[in-house]
């Protein structure tokens, strides 16, 4: 209990707009990292495509002006997105990865180099696998629709709209060796961005479960005692208006104690605050481990705390409490202080067919303070 107050004490000593502050400035960092990632597997794509192209140029299949061309392009491509990313000008766009407007320039870059070379244009086409592999990362259903539609138009015009002869260049051995490797790369940065995307998604999968558990902890502390690590005042009395509430749909018994420690303010005064909140910790530590589980304990206020008691009549109650008040005498409190001692009071009120929770703690005051005129040490029924 102790642990749990000083991490509510810790939460709560960070400022929240630093904390704030920070968590998106981890978030900038983390997808930068990602951004630069994926922009160095599409300029790598880029190189490797070039390689093959060359290939076609040394067998005479293609020009020579067109691998540096579409290397050029790719590239270049890759810089302009580069420049978006680390500048201002990519806060204009919804999606930080600006994946859609890569998937459209990279399906038209595949699009007019098959106009321009036909006879390697398998192997642009094929990268239009690569494209939509990539665009998937991050496209929603209607984003997809319209890169979808976008090729589906680039492909109609392409393959209807002109008579160029789209080729596979198989004439030499280094023709086939160079397409046999394009459709193997392809498939095989297909999977790549495929298992990219995986590990994206696990990496979204153990950090949404880190801040669930982050939020549990943080509602957890949020309804104890900083000091205690008992429930607050706001958490014990919800749990009272339901235990009220339960006991009198099922006509069950429930009693509370109010529980005060004697003379308090006197080992303040005398041991000083420190030792003062020592005692209170030890105190509810007591509590804790001699009640039942059923039972809700929680600081009510100062050095008075509420003990709510399900299915449990008044003198069932009394005798719990009883035996409480005797544990709490017989601890070695010299242990913080020479000479000091701890007792406590507390006053036990079961509740009636109709009784409001106001109303049945009032009653439990009334007792509380019935025992403490009596002398203190020991319990009292309402």
């Amino acid at each position: 209990m102790q642990t749990a107050a000083t991490s509510l004490s810790s939460l709560f000593a960070a400022k929240p707009v630093d904390q704030e502050r920070r968590s998106s400035l981890g978030a900038r960092r983390r997808n930068a990292k990602i951004r630069r990632i994926m922009l160095g597997y599409v300029c790598i794509s880029y190189f490797v495509d070039a390689i093959l192209l060359s290939v076609y140029a040394e067998t005479g299949a293609i020009p020579w002006e067109i691998p540096p061309a579409y290397l050029a392009c790719g590239v270049g491509s890759i810089f302009g997105f580069g420049i978006l990313y680390e500048t201002r000008l990519g806060k204009h766009f919804t999606d930080a990865f600006l994946v859609i407007p890569q998937a459209i320039v990279g399906l038209l870059l595949m699009l007019a180099f098959t106009w321009v070379a036909p006879q390697a244009g398998f192997l642009f086409l094929c990268n239009l696998f690569i494209v939509f592999s990539f665009s998937s990362l991050r496209a929603s259903a209607r984003e997809t629709a319209v890169v979808w539609t976008a090729m589906a138009i680039g492909l109609i015009l392409l393959f209807l709209g002109t008579d160029k002869p789209i080729g596979l260049p198989l004439a030499t051995f280094p023709d086939r060796v160079a397409s046999m490797l394009a459709f193997a790369l392809t498939i095989g940065r297909c999977m790549f961005i495929g298992i990219f995307a995986n590990s994206l998604r696990e990496s979204l999968y153990n950090k949404s479960v880190q801040l669930k558990e982050a939020y549990r902890r943080i509602e957890e502390l949020a309804e104890l005692d900083e000091l205690t690590g008992s429930f607050n005042r706001r958490c014990i009395m919800r749990m009272l208006d339901d235990e009220v509430a339960r006991a009198q749909r099922n006509n069950k018994p429930c009693s509370v104690a109010l529980i005060d420690l004697d003379w308090f303010k006197r080992i303040n005064d005398t041991h000083g605050h420190p030792i003062g909140d020592e005692v209170l910790r030890t105190f509810a530590i007591t509590v804790f481990a001699n009640i039942r589980n059923i039972d809700r304990f929680g600081r009510y206020g100062g050095e008075e705390f509420l003990l709510i008691m399900p299915e449990t009549s008044s003198t069932a109650a009394a005798q719990i409490l009883d035996r409480l008040r005797l544990i709490v005498a017989e601890l070695d409190w010299s242990a913080f202080s020479a000479g000091m001692a701890v007792t406590i009071s507390a006053g036990v009120s079961e509740l009636k067919p109709t009784e409001t929770p106001d109303a049945l703690l009032a009653r439990a005051d009334e007792a509380l303070y019935a025992a403490k005129k009596a002398g203190r040490n020991q319990v009292a029924r309402a």
